[in-house]
């Protein structure tokens, strides 16, 4: 018989977009599942270093964030996306505060206390409101506090989702829940809603070298698509500039505030070079600032270029960046008296699942917010410290919607359960992390910060051979969280280079040495993926 758990809205993600949406929802009588892939504080937002931009300095602007907004994203940014976020940024970080973040403050020489801006790279005023250096773990820490202490609230650690459920036959396809791994008892659940929420940030995971966590592998763009979704602006992965270089660090972000603050860029003999490639120098928007180091690093064969803050005060630095200091040492580098060690990584999905307004996708009653989603707001490169902001205020704009919908949404019919009847365990698990590392590997060589028809040609012959192998294993044994991912990382890889071949020109983050200029012949135009009947498996 079927057993099906009954939620009003499922969101699926635990992260700064997850969590708001539902602390959003929760005083209004309505039961709310959060489905963690792993343990809450495993989401990208935890590990968010610069902090949130917002208009908070006297000598700043609605306008100017907007115009910096728009020149970041290339001519591909949807400007009535851009002023509706950002016209939201005090409104959230004021939300935030309320929900018990401490953001530094400063007292100014009259002895007003203020909020502390940083400044980052594309960013025309210090408008960077942040705690420290660790903005994204004080917001998480306080939005999962609050969630537990909610009666409408249920939080899943450890549940993976391995595919959405969606009705068949009706006029308009409708969510109606998902099958759910639980990972700790290894069985997959059924969980009905009347709500789907894809809030499973980003795919940065698909390449070798990344700033995100593990759990960046593109779940929620992957659900979608297989479920039915458009997909939009996949070629657009932004690679950080500035990741920590040594080889027992993973994955450690060196926040773009270093920059911001007087962070110097320079090769192996000191000298700097920024200033070879865009006037800005180490404030030029991030796709440029990685490129530049790709240049360098290729050119003179060295493994890494260097970010320098040592010329400011030791007090300075400690209290500015505390977490970035603390890591640093425990790799023996000093950054009050010595350079550090950097190289470009995978950063940020631009591209994801295409919504509107108020996050809603092609599927009734599915909704994607945060970097899952394509909104417009990024357009072909993410400036710094627009992401979380885009979290909160499409949380916001989702919760408007749901709110209105949801009383006039029946609760899904009862729903079969996961067949497992005709699939037996694994004893090839060694498949899977051959394969995930084999895709992750091409992806970095032909897929990275430059590109070529012929690399791209390569890098998708690859996917296809992948595809099969992964479709033929997923059919004949048990799910496990690692086959879902590498699953879902393997679509995704194919739409990332699916868009990058279909874009004849270099634009924002997708820079291609066949096509080396921007097209401005003609109005910039989205890419945009429709999922065909056989992309449905």
């Amino acid at each position: 018989m079927p057993n099906s758990q009954n939620y009003d809205v499922l969101i699926i993600g635990s992260g700064g977009a997850g969590l708001s949406l539902a602390l959003k929802l929760a005083d209004h009588s309505m039961r709310i599942a959060v489905l963690s892939k792993f343990a809450l504080t495993t989401a990208s937002t935890y590990y968010a270093q610069g902090g949130i931009s917002a208009v908070f300095g006297a000598d700043d602007s609605i306008e100017s964030h907007i115009d910096d907004t728009l020149d970041a994203g290339a001519g591909l940014c949807d400007p009535e996306i851009v002023r509706l976020t950002v016209t939201h940024g005090k409104s959230s970080i004021d939300w935030l505060r309320q929900q018990g973040v401490a953001f530094t403050e400063e007292q100014t020489a009259s002895g007003e206390v203020k909020l502390h801006l940083n400044r980052e790279g594309g960013h025309s005023h210090r408008r960077i409101v942040h705690t420290a250096d660790a903005t994204g773990k004080a917001v998480s820490l306080s939005l999962i506090e609050r969630a537990k202490e909610h009666a409408n609230i249920e939080l899943f650690e450890h549940h993976n989702v391995v595919e959405l459920i969606t009705s068949k036959g009706d006029a308009e396809k409708r969510i109606l829940g998902a099958y759910v791994l639980d990972s700790k008892s290894q069985r997959v659940k059924t969980m009905a809603a009347r709500v789907v929420v894809l809030a499973t940030g980003g795919a940065s995971k698909a390449y070798l070298y990344s700033t995100n966590p593990q759990s960046s592998t593109g779940d929620g763009i992957a659900l979608a698509w297989r479920a039915g979704c458009r997909v939009s602006n996949m070629e657009f992965m932004q690679f950080h500039p500035t990741c920590l270089y040594h080889p027992h660090a993973h994955s450690f972000l060196i926040s773009e505030a270093v920059r911001g603050e007087g962070g110097r860029l320079i090769l192996p003999d000191g000298s700097p070079f920024m200033q070879n490639f865009d006037p800005r120098g180490e404030l030029a928007p991030r796709d440029i600032v990685a490129r530049a180091i790709d240049h360098e690093m290729k050119k003179r064969g060295i493994d890494c270029v260097y970010l320098d803050i040592s010329h400011k005060p030791e007090q300075f630095i400690r209290e500015h960046f505390p977490t970035i200091y603390q890591q640093c040492l425990e790799f023996d580098i000093d950054i009050t008296k010595q350079p550090i060690p950097v190289v470009p990584a995978a950063h940020y999905t631009c591209g994801g699942v295409l919504t509107d307004s108020y996050a809603r996708t092609d599927i009734g009653n599915l909704y994607a917010i945060g970097e899952a989603a394509c909104t417009g707001l990024h357009g072909a490169n993410r400036m710094a410290s627009n992401s979380l902001l885009e979290c909160l205020v499409f949380a916001e704009r989702a919760s408007e919607d749901i709110l209105q919908k949801l009383p006039g949404i029946m609760p899904p019919p009862e729903l079969l359960d996961w067949d497992e009847s005709k699939v037996s365990d694994s004893d090839e698990e060694v498949v899977v992390s051959h394969n995930w590392e084999e895709l992750r590997r091409f992806m970095w060589d032909y897929v990275g910060i430059v590109r070529t028809d012929k690399r791209l040609s390569r890098a998708m012959s690859r996917v296809e051979l992948l595809k099969k192998e992964i479709a033929e294993y997923y059919s004949n044994f048990r799910v496990t969280s690692d086959l879902l991912e590498l699953r879902n990382l393997v679509i995704v890889a194919e739409l990332i280079i699916r868009c990058a071949q279909q874009r004849k020109e270099s634009r924002g983050l997708h820079y291609t040495l066949d096509y080396p200029e921007t097209d401005n012949s003609k109005p910039a135009q989205n890419t945009v993926l429709t999922p065909q009947p056989t992309d449905h498996r």
